[in-house]
């Protein structure tokens, strides 16, 4: 487990990174810089809420890029995909990738497993639409933070045997301190409101809370996949890290947990800037996604 130092928390960084525990933010469009481009809205499925925006850069390029899905956090309550233009979305396209950066319905929408099923339909519009974006589909990778991490979690772990939308495939999986047992979250000491407004009292409630957790679907044949969790984190607890990567290792997969000190749930920009050099850029290079 890698040891980084982590600074204090502040309320505005936890929002952009997603933390379900804060008032829904702004929608509005983010600065593009001139460098990049982007195609809004681009509709994913018949939903008024799944659509996707398509970035990257405007240099053209002779080799096909590597793509990244991106999935934004709230606690499946709220939150926007424009909050992870600048925290996560223009991160990748400087390094060249093309960022698919999604959409998708909230519980006021749809309960679960309606959050589940729209992501993994807009990874698959992904893979359907690489050549068009001159994507490689063997270098497509999927992150996310808080409940964005938990469906990215989703997205690189779903069988076909869950009945929860068509499997996707990805080359990796980059995830900021996902809910991994949702369970967990439903009732006892770790017990959260936009869990139970997510999947709230139902016949079969705890069927169904297994059914959308990443734990579930721990077994051999996995995509990498590399956690990011605080151990001081008052949202979703560094536990649900912890267990993943060990089912994970213990399964024989590869998985990487890089452990923040006091970590909280979300961290400061600098912090967040050096887990990307020492450790997201380096595990992607490891498993072939950038080159």
């Amino acid at each position: 487990m890698t040891k980084l130092l982590a600074g204090v928390l502040t309320a505005a960084l936890a929002a952009l990174f997603g933390s379900a525990a804060l008032p829904q933010a702004s929608s509005q469009a983010p600065a593009i810089p001139d460098s990049v481009s982007i195609e809004s809205n681009i509709a994913y499925d018949h939903y008024p809420e799944t659509v996707l925006d398509i970035l990257q850069p405007k240099v053209a390029s002779k080799e096909k890029r590597p793509g990244v899905i991106v999935i934004h956090g709230g606690g499946w309550v709220n939150g926007t995909k424009e909050q992870q233009v600048e925290s996560y979305c223009l991160r990748y396209v400087e390094k060249g990738f093309v960022v698919c950066n999604v959409e998708y319905r909230l519980a006021k929408a749809a309960t679960a497993p309606a959050a589940v099923t729209d992501v993994l339909n807009a990874a698959n519009w992904f893979e359907d639409h690489a050549k068009k974006y001159n994507v490689d589909t063997k270098r497509i990778v999927v992150t996310g933070g808080s409940a964005g991490g938990h469906l990215s979690l989703m997205v690189g772990m779903t069988p076909k045997s869950a009945k929860l939308g068509p499997p996707a495939k990805v080359a990796a999986v980059v995830n900021f301190y996902g809910i991994t047992d949702v369970a967990d979250q439903l009732g006892g000491p770790h017990m959260k409101e936009y869990a139970v407004t997510w999947l709230p009292e139902q016949q079969g409630r705890l069927e169904m809370a297994s059914r959308v957790s990443p734990m579930t679907y721990v077994r051999k044949g996995l995509p990498p996949i590399l956690t990011i969790h605080g151990d001081a984190d008052p949202t979703v607890p560094y536990e649900h890290g912890v267990r993943l990567v060990k089912a994970l290792r213990d399964d024989g997969g590869d998985a990487e947990l890089v452990s923040v000190p006091q970590g909280e749930h979300g961290f400061p920009k600098a912090t967040v800037d050096e887990i990307y050099e020492r450790n997201i850029w380096p595990f992607l290079r490891k498993h072939r996604v950038l080159k």
